[in-house]
């Protein structure tokens, strides 16, 4: 059962690479993003980049990494995987999945033990917008 919105994020898409798969003939992509956002109420700003590849025809399968950082220099940082499915030109997608944080920050250490499912969106122009939630 979904909880607690713990994060809102809108950003934009900043680098894309084509990288070689392990299996013959399979290719990975790496997308790089940056943005704004509120965790848990708090202002931050995002890096984080993933890899994903085509699992089957119309699904993608994706990890990624990322750090948070507020006004104030706390540090979180997450890691996760998950399914999307294109949506549109290039490289709109829809991607649905779950993510762990770390943090060292007091006032949000709450998320280290905290299991988080993620919404993410991309569209063609390169925006994106996140949300995650307290999975109960």
């Amino acid at each position: 059962m979904l909880g607690e919105k713990l994060y809102d994020i809108v950003g934009k898409v900043t680098g894309q690479r084509v990288l070689p798969g392990t299996a013959p003939g399979e290719v990975l992509i790496e997308v790089s993003f940056q943005g704004t956002g509120k965790v848990l109420g708090i202002d931050t700003l995002e890096s984080g980049t993933y890899t994903c590849r085509m699992k089957a025809p119309g699904v993608l399968e994706g990890v990624g990494h990322g750090l948070s950082l507020t006004a104030e220099g706390e540090a979180i940082t997450w890691q996760g995987s998950g399914i999307g499915k294109p949506t549109g030109k290039g490289m709109a997608a829809s991607w649905r999945g779950a993510i762990t944080y770390c943090t060292q920050s007091p006032k949000l250490a709450n998320l280290n033990a905290t299991a988080v499912v993620f919404e993410w969106d991309v569209d063609e122009q390169g925006t994106t917008k996140g949300r995650t939630f307290e999975w109960k």
